[in-house]
């Protein structure tokens, strides 16, 4: 299903800076418009799969032509004609099979006994491995 929301995208001196006035503190950057419009786009798509993933109400779209350039411009200290206001769609479930829950093959040697026992118990190697890697990698960012 297309997720479709409006967005700022602020000229700066070092690329653009994207705002979603729907999401509350939502904000991405990109160095050219173009990368900036790819990462409004992961940017949304992360937003609504979260809000899906965690059962919250995603919130209505207002529609482009209630963003006021002149107000924004003159919140963010800048001039009308950096103020650019676009609609960000994307297809969540198609982004996020691609992107956010794609498996990636890998090898990995365990011990002998280890898989003679995980065998036997019919225990998933990938699922632990994966359970383990994800508590590892969020410790490692607290």
């Amino acid at each position: 299903m297309l997720s479709i929301y409006p967005a700022y995208f602020l000229k700066e001196s070092d690329g653009y800076t994207v705002l979603f006035p729907d999401w509350d503190g939502a904000v991405t950057c990109g160095d050219t418009f173009e990368n900036a419009m790819s990462m409004a786009i992961d940017c949304l798509a992360g937003l609504v799969f979260s809000c899906n993933l965690e059962g919250k109400k995603v919130p209505k779209a207002s529609d482009l032509s209630d963003l006021d350039i002149k107000r924004k411009a003159k919140e963010e200290g800048l001039s009308q004609d950096q103020v650019i206001a676009n609609m960000v769609s994307v297809d969540v479930e198609e982004y996020a099979r691609i992107h956010f829950t794609k498996a990636v093959k890998k090898t990995v040697t365990i011990l002998e006994w280890q898989n003679a026992e995980g065998v036997k118990r019919g225990i998933n190697f990938s699922k632990v491995f994966q359970d383990a890697l994800t508590e590892k990698l969020t410790e490692s960012t607290l």
